[in-house]
């Protein structure tokens, strides 16, 4: 049982602040040093071989794509045909900003950088036509939640590498749940509006010429979705394909069709894409230690013999780890709970029956409502600072998305086809 002194020696790493790779590292190392008799060599191979998988080139290609959308002019295109669909419903605004996100969502693979981006484009516009500040910054940090879910959320991925099923199932077990979240949180934008009596955008209907214009001018947008996720439901395209072709889409449409974008900010792209994704790769490869470490010692069997012992009903198994998870979710950051749980947690899965796809959806939904909670949610802070929105305001003004999001949660555990329909489908 001596695996059981990493957990605690990481959540200690965690709390001090150390980088996620260097915690979960560290733990590794101690154990490998202290714990064990495993050959040096061995644990030098255990932290390489996650890196040799193909399926992680997915990742740089996807951050980039997320990176270049800002200077594309895709995303003004995309507000504007938001704005076609909804401007003219009251809280017309609040319903552009979560439509944005969804629509965004499954381009820009990051609900930091959504939520980033639409923080500077939206809350000042909604405070313009009346709205309040704080309830601004709820929409959008609520909205951007989407972004995880909605392929090609970088989240998928890592889940999948870590839970051994293909990227391409989880990308396709992430649409139903993504456009769920989105559907229910602009009901909840829609109610919150008309109680405040938020007006619409606005009261005239656009002619057919307006809108013919609008859409035409947004067809690299609805392009790009198509590439993404078309290519991979009809199997045109890996996922790795689909970043690598995306990428090269947003590029040609950025500095031929639009001209928007320089030399400059591609190279500043390949730059950013090339540090996150050193971060992301050694935090798997710190997590592919660990889940050997996790499957060595036996771990997860011995974690599924305990829990069987409590219960074997999978739905009062997954109601009461996703109440831990929301508990967790407000101290730790969702990759790391992710990296440490789903080692332990597979054999517990297959032996209640639980789909892995199914329950990695409903990981990334719990693990994003997590970056919306006080005191650590790391979407709360980005969009609270930027906002300039004290973390109280924000909760309060947050509290009928918590509602939201908690009904959307509930709904993906007890209906598996929510998220498995289309996965099944595509087989």
């Amino acid at each position: 049982m001596t695996w059981l002194w990493i957990i605690p020696l990481m959540l200690v790493a965690f709390a001090l602040n150390m980088r996620l790779y260097l915690g979960i590292l560290l733990a590794v190392l101690c154990y490998f040093t202290f714990f064990s008799f495993t050959p040096p060599e061995i644990a030098i191979q255990r932290f390489i071989a996650p890196a040799l998988n193909t399926s992680l080139l997915a990742i740089p290609f996807f951050v980039m794509l997320g990176t270049l959308m800002a200077h594309s002019g895709v995303a003004e295109r995309i507000i504007d045909v938001a704005l076609l669909l909804v401007g003219r419903i009251r809280g017309g605004l609040a319903l552009t900003n979560i439509l944005v996100s969804s629509l965004l969502g499954g381009l820009s693979a990051s609900n930091l950088a959504d939520s980033a981006m639409l923080t500077r484009m939206m809350v000042p516009e909604m405070e313009r036509h009346g709205y309040d500040r704080g309830f601004s910054a709820a929409v959008t940090a609520a909205g951007s939640l989407i972004t995880p879910i909605i392929p090609p959320g970088i989240a998928l991925i890592i889940y999948a590498l870590i839970a051994d099923v293909s990227v391409a199932s989880m990308f396709m077990a992430g649409i139903l749940p993504g456009l769920l979240c989105a559907f229910l949180l602009m009901v909840t934008a829609y109610f919150v509006s008309v109680k405040r009596g938020y007006l619409p955008k606005s009261m005239q209907r656009p002619t057919r010429r307006e809108a013919g214009i609008t859409i035409l001018r947004s067809w690299p947008a609805f392009l790009l979705i198509i590439v993404i996720i078309g290519g991979i439901r009809l199997g045109i395209f890996t996922p790795t394909e689909a970043g690598a072709v995306a990428v090269l889409a947003i590029i040609l449409i950025g500095t031929l069709l639009h001209r928007t974008m320089t030399f400059g900010d591609i190279l500043n792209s390949i730059y950013s894409a090339g540090k996150s994704t050193a971060s992301v790769l050694l935090i798997i490869m710190a997590s592919g230690a660990l889940g050997w470490i996790f499957s060595n010692e036996k771990a997860g069997i011995a974690f599924a013999e305990l829990i069987t012992n409590f219960t074997t009903n999978k739905y009062l198994f997954l109601i009461t780890l996703n109440i831990a998870l929301l508990f967790f979710g407000m101290l730790i950051e969702g990759t790391a709970l992710m990296i440490i749980l789903v080692p332990l947690l597979k054999p517990t899965l297959m032996s209640m029956g639980i789909d892995p796809v199914h329950f990695g959806i409903i990981m990334i939904l719990n693990m994003s409502i997590g970056t919306l909670t006080p005191p650590v949610g790391t979407v709360m802070l980005v969009v609270s600072q930027l906002a300039k929105v004290d973390v109280m305001r924000f909760t309060k003004a947050a509290v009928p998305f918590y509602i939201a999001l908690f009904l959307a949660l509930g709904m993906v555990i007890f209906i598996p086809e929510i998220s498995l329909l289309l996965p099944h489908l595509s087989q």
